[in-house]
């Protein structure tokens, strides 16, 4: 017969953590030779940028240049061939204007075939659905055939609308407002407010961070376009800075270090972009659901 004394448990032996400090020493180690190699890309982008053509296709490699050009700079903006500062200018116009029109019309979509009740809503969400399925070289010469018709070549026009809805967004925006509170729509509705005034004034300042994150992959995706540009920007004043980024190649020469400091110039918006938007982007996609 045994006793057990009231207000006293018994307790298990706590079991010892996995890994340890042996363990965290090798994730870190693993983490940082995983960060080194991301990098080793960006090194030798800014080492050939601040290079001479000699040194970049020499035989003798310097882990740095002991001459830093800082001419190259000048060089990329002085080509009379290309007009680099103009061709920022445009990629800028149209990443922006590109980004603000796919998040208006696709948060409207997605909006509407989340939450208007509509019997055949169904059907046009797997319309929209549909349209992922069908291969870019398909819709590519009709819509260069439509542009080219309405007189948009050479135009931001040509640029930008064509590619002012996403399947795909619209898909990311509709399952993001399934999981929406609905508690915050009814309240905006017994405040008199429509389908409108409760997307406006309630859904979208509740979803900054989804936003952010769906900017942050538009931007991304219309700064680094370059087969629908080189087709519509014929003239070279309309150029985006993928297109100007090719013409440093023909087949007559290779400027090696106007490439490599005109890419080094060119990513930089992207860097600032992303490190300001990082925790909203993956916030973001966290929160999209994939229900429903």
């Amino acid at each position: 017969m045994t006793t057990t004394t009231p207000g006293i448990r018994k307790t298990k032996p706590r079991r010892a953590k996995r890994g340890g400090v042996m363990g965290n020493t090798g994730l870190y180690i693993a983490t940082g030779v995983a960060a080194l190699l991301f990098l080793v890309p960006f090194y030798i982008l800014v080492r050939n940028a601040l290079s001479t053509d000699a040194k970049i296709t020499g035989e003798n490699w310097e882990l740095f240049p002991t001459d830093i050009q800082w001419s190259n700079i000048t060089d990329v903006f002085n080509d009379p061939s290309v007009d680099f500062a103009r061709s920022l200018w445009n990629s800028t116009v149209v990443a922006v204007l590109h980004t603000v029109g796919i998040l208006f019309i696709c948060s409207l979509a997605g909006y509407g075939l989340a939450r208007i009740p509509y019997k055949h809503a169904n059907k046009i969400f797997y319309l929209v659905l549909g349209t992922l399925m069908v291969p870019t070289a398909v819709t590519f010469v009709p819509s260069f055939v439509l542009v080219s018709s309405l007189g948009w070549v050479d135009t931001y026009r040509g640029l930008i609308i064509p590619a002012l809805f996403s399947g795909f967004t619209c898909f990311l925006f509709r399952q993001y407002f399934l999981g929406f509170p609905k508690e915050l729509e009814e309240a905006a509705r017994v405040d008199g407010l429509g389908y409108w005034g409760a997307y406006w004034r309630v859904v979208v300042p509740n979803s900054l961070n989804f936003f952010a994150a769906m900017a942050t992959i538009t931007f991304l995706n219309g700064w680094n376009s370059f087969l629908w540009p080189l087709v519509i920007g014929q003239d070279p004043s309309s150029w985006t800075v993928q297109v100007a980024l090719s013409s440093y190649m023909t087949n007559q020469t290779v400027v090696f270090h106007q490439i490599f400091m005109a890419t080094a110039i060119s990513i930089l918006p992207l860097v600032f972009v992303f490190l300001f938007l990082q925790r909203w982007l993956v916030q973001g996609i966290a929160q999209t659901g994939i229900k429903g």
